[in-house]
């Protein structure tokens, strides 16, 4: 990937991360619950689950790409629509609540694990969601698969570290997102908006 496609994509990735979902609820949950420690197998369980949906879309766009070049900008300009309805939904979506998951007292390392992978890999809107996002960042010109490496990896690693350190501050930030939460939404869900707008854009 040329290095500036890169940076935005990084920068994007880390906006997404920051925003409200399923994993990073979990991560919360479990670090308030567990500690940081062990909530280190939900996050390794998520980082497996979105590496799972991940493949999955990029199989759906290489397979675009092999059929037209014209599908990849009509994906784009698809794409960056979802992410603006996505962040209307995020925007009005009420704040974030922690609840006691049943049975937390007694988790094991494989149970958490398995709930992480859970969180990212049943999500309905995973594979839709990166077949949305990722396509804003492919250059047909360049190797696809190497493209794909980078842009699975780099956004693992940010979101194992975004979720790693919520996992951490759980005990001290639950109550800072429960007073501030529908804001929190509400810039999160801009977030979503501007990128679907700005990326198909970028040409």
């Amino acid at each position: 990937m040329a290095l500036h496609v890169w940076l935005v994509y990084t920068l994007a990735a880390l906006g997404l991360s920051l925003s409200p979902g399923p994993n990073s609820l979990l991560a919360l949950t479990h670090g308030a619950l567990h500690g940081r420690r062990r909530t280190l197998y939900t996050l390794f369980g998520g980082s497996a689950g979105f590496l799972l949906v991940i493949a999955l879309s990029m199989f759906g766009i290489g397979a675009l790409l092999k059929a037209s070049l014209v599908w990849l900008t009509v994906l784009k300009w698809l794409g960056g629509a979802y992410l603006v309805w996505l962040g209307v939904q995020v925007w009005r979506a009420p704040p974030i609540q922690l609840a006691r998951p049943a049975g937390a007292a007694q988790a094991r390392g494989a149970l958490l694990f398995r709930q992480g992978f859970l969180a990212a890999a049943t999500n309905p809107k995973g594979i839709l969601f990166f077949a949305a996002f990722l396509p804003q960042f492919v250059d047909p010109a360049r190797n696809v698969a190497v493209q794909f490496a980078v842009m699975a990896g780099t956004f693992l690693l940010i979101e194992f570290l975004t979720e790693l350190v919520l996992a951490s501050l759980a005990q001290r930030i639950t109550g800072w997102l429960a007073r501030v939460g529908r804001s929190f939404n509400r810039a999160c869900g801009a977030l979503f908006a501007a990128i679907g707008i700005l990326l198909p854009l970028r040409g």
